[in-house]
């Protein structure tokens, strides 16, 4: 797989194994054991999307030139948007959004073929994701300025949106991910069989996280050849249109602030340093024993980092 197949595409954690059996347990239904056997990434989603309901965000659609898009919104104050990466969907944040609702306007998207987000089927060009998210971000955030918090392909994302629309936002997060081309990636995104999963999992976590259940290797297996992952990298040929060259990564004059898990081996800490040296205006904050998703692998230091990647007062 070529490094620009692997540019902002975000592997699910063993994380998961701890939050499904939770889901699991508190469902107290029989097929409940059924899902966890088969889809346990389904039973994990089911349990973050309670977590942010719970936590009193709502879930809302929002009309898009690429179909019917899904967010979730909930606080209030200055506005906070972050945005997932491929895979996974708007409950990946739910161990860091729920402490954040209470002094910010907290904007959860399903980005576009992800979750309840259209296109449902097909490929997932680049373009048709920044479109989406250009809708939900304007029609959620209603004129106000956005703070764009974005992990691995949410962090493309973010940089992209913020390059085109300066006057929109008013700072950029980066989590393991960024619009410069990756050519560091060692990690295989479609793996065919439970080696080539639990392979996938390795690189992408830290070397002490528990042992990952056959359960999620082979539903990882499965999701390579039918969930967003396949779908978004069939449209390969057509991403470095939407990346930013290194002279463009120069041109963003806001704050950008880089939220790095060391043990990442799909995006290196040398690409967050190679991101910093060309930003303006860059701070690179690193958590030790975390990998490509920090806010499911180590929500506590995640958050604590957040906090201080933004103003003392929150974002203006």
């Amino acid at each position: 797989m070529t490094g620009l197949e692997s540019m902002g595409v975000g592997m699910r954690m063993g994380w998961m194994i701890a939050a499904a059996a939770a889901a699991m347990m508190a469902a107290g239904l029989g097929w409940a054991w059924w899902w966890m056997a088969r889809r346990p990434f389904a039973v994990w989603a089911w349990a973050g999307r309670r977590a942010l309901a719970k936590a009193g965000l709502r879930r809302v659609r929002v009309p898009s030139p690429v179909g019917a898009q899904t967010a979730w919104i909930g606080g209030s104050g200055p506005v906070l948007a972050f945005l997932h990466g491929v895979g996974h969907q708007a409950a990946t944040w739910s161990r860091v959004a729920p402490a954040l609702v209470d002094r910010f306007t907290v904007i959860l998207p399903d980005l576009p073929g992800h979750g309840g987000s259209a296109p449902a089927q097909g490929p997932i060009e680049a373009e048709a994701i920044v479109a989406g998210l250009e809708a939900v971000l304007a029609g959620l955030a209603r004129g106000r300025k956005i703070t764009l918090v974005g992990n691995s392909l949410g962090g493309w994302m973010a940089m992209v949106l913020a390059h085109r629309h300066p006057d929109r936002f008013d700072r950029v997060v980066l989590v393991n991910g960024g619009a410069l081309r990756n050519d560091g990636n060692q990690v295989n995104l479609l793996p065919a069989n439970r080696e080539e999963a639990r392979a996938a999992f390795a690189g992408t976590r830290d070397p002490s996280a528990p042992p990952v259940p056959t359960a999620l290797l082979d539903d990882l297996v499965r999701l390579a050849k039918v969930g967003p992952v396949p779908r978004f990298l069939a449209t390969a040929a057509t991403m470095e249109a939407s990346m930013l060259t290194p002279e463009q990564v120069g041109e963003l004059r806001l704050p950008v602030r880089l939220i790095w898990g060391v043990s990442d081996r799909l995006m290196n800490l040398d690409y967050a340093r190679r991101l910093a040296e060309l930003l303006p205006d860059a701070g690179l904050a690193t958590l030790d024993r975390c990998g490509h998703v920090p806010q499911q692998e180590a929500p506590e230091r995640f958050l604590e980092a957040l906090l201080a990647a933004l103003p003392p007062a929150g974002p203006e």
